[in-house]
């Protein structure tokens, strides 16, 4: 008899096309509940891991923008600018993730000193201990405050 959590480890794509019939038919039944919360699960993961990213290379970018201003680039500008546009396209579409900003905020500025310091060749140390960008700094970005020259 044809299952689908055989699909699972023979054809993802498959597995996913029958696991949405299913759950249209309603034949929860047969759903592959298992594997089905473990997807969904690793869906809020990758969510989380794509915010903390795109965090962590706006503050990365706002650390080179501010402690090496001769070196300014259009590339750091258009690195804050989209990145901040995509972590508020993140909490548009899923609102909830702004308390996972809040919660790793702090981490992820310590990974984008470790960033910035690799890339400028500056010491760590150069970096405050805590951040001396807000929240709002990071999504409220304003384009006029990014040009080169």
């Amino acid at each position: 008899m044809f299952t689908v959590k055989i699909l699972y480890e023979t054809d993802f794509n498959l597995w996913l096309e029958e696991t949405a019939i299913l759950l249209k038919e309603g034949k929860l039944e047969q759903l592959d509940i298992e594997n089905l919360l473990e997807e969904i699960e690793g869906m809020s993961r990758k969510e989380k891991d794509a915010l903390e990213s795109n965090l962590i290379r706006v503050l990365q970018h706002l650390l080179k923008w501010r402690y090496q201003p001769e070196k300014r680039s259009p590339s750091w500008s258009y690195s804050i600018i989209e990145h901040s546009r995509r972590l508020n396209k993140a909490f548009k579409n899923s609102p909830s993730l702004k308390r996972h900003f809040d919660v790793a905020f702090d981490e992820c500025y310590h990974e984008a000193c470790k960033a910035a310091a690799v890339e400028t060749q500056l010491p760590l140390t150069t970096f405050p201990e805590s951040s001396p960008f807000t929240q709002s700094d990071v999504l409220d970005v304003n384009v006029d405050d990014y040009f080169v020259g």
